[in-house]
C-alpha cells in the first residue's frame, strides 16, 4: 500500500491512500446502487397502476423474521472479520458460517415468498404491472444476496482448506462492504414494498 506525505499548517501528514480493493468496492456499490435506484423508482410509478389483480395488499405479507435474519447478518460478518483481525480464527469460522446461515435463511423465505405467490396467488412476473415490477424489483436484490452468498462460502472453503490468514482480513472486510450494502439494500425494498406499496 503507497503513502503520500503532505505538508499542511507546517507539520507533516501521511496520508494513507485507500487500497484498490476498497475503490473498487466503492465504485461497484456507487453503480448497483444507482440500479437498485431506478427499480425502486419504477416500483413506485406503477403502484396502482394495474388493471388486473392480484394487487400488493392482497397477497403481500412483511418477511419480518427473514428481514431479521438478513439484518443480523450484518453485524455477523462483521464481527467474524473482527475475529480475523484479531487472530481469532475459531470465532471468525463461527461468526462467518453463522452470517451464510443467516443469509441462506433469507434467501429461503423469498423462495418461499415466491412459490406461494406462484402457485397459490397466480401472481407472475407477466400477471400484471404490479407482478413485473415485483419480481424485478425483489429479484435484483435476491441476485445480489445469491452472489454475495456465493462469496462468503467460497471464504468459508479457504478457512477449511486452511488458506485464510489473518493478512487476509482486509479483503474480507472490502467483501464485508458489498455484505452491508445489499442488506441496507433490503431495508429499502422493505419500506417500498410492504409498507408503502400495499
Amino acid at each position: 500500500m503507497s503513502t503520500l506525505s503532505v505538508s499542511l499548517n507546517n507539520g507533516n501528514v501521511d496520508w494513507r491512500l485507500p487500497s484498490r480493493g476498497r475503490v473498487g468496492m466503492y465504485c461497484l456499490i456507487g453503480a448497483e446502487a444507482a440500479i437498485f435506484t431506478i427499480f425502486v423508482v419504477a416500483y413506485l410509478f406503477y403502484i396502482g397502476k394495474s388493471i388486473s389483480g392480484p394487487k400488493p395488499q392482497d397477497v403481500l405479507h412483511a418477511p419480518v423474521f427473514y428481514t431479521v435474519c438478513l439484518l443480523a447478518s450484518s453485524l455477523t460478518v462483521h464481527i467474524a472479520v473482527c475475529k480475523l483481525v484479531a487472530g481469532k480464527m475459531a470465532a471468525f469460522a463461527r461468526f462467518w458460517l453463522l452470517t451464510i446461515v443467516l443469509g441462506g435463511t433469507f434467501l429461503y423465505g423469498t423462495a418461499r415468498e415466491w412459490v406461494h405467490l406462484i402457485f397459490h396467488d397466480g401472481l407472475t412476473v407477466s400477471t400484471n404491472l404490479f407482478g413485473t415490477t415485483y419480481y424485478s424489483l425483489v429479484g435484483l436484490h435476491a441476485f445480489h444476496v445469491t452472489m454475495g452468498l456465493l462469496a462468503l462460502v467460497i471464504v468459508a472453503l479457504f478457512y477449511f482448506a486452511a488458506r485464510l490468514r489473518r493478512e487476509h482480513a482486509e479483503r474480507l472486510e472490502v467483501l464485508s462492504m458489498y455484505w452491508h450494502f445489499v442488506d441496507a439494500v433490503w431495508v429499502v425494498v422493505f419500506i417500498v414494498v410492504y409498507v408503502v406499496g400495499v
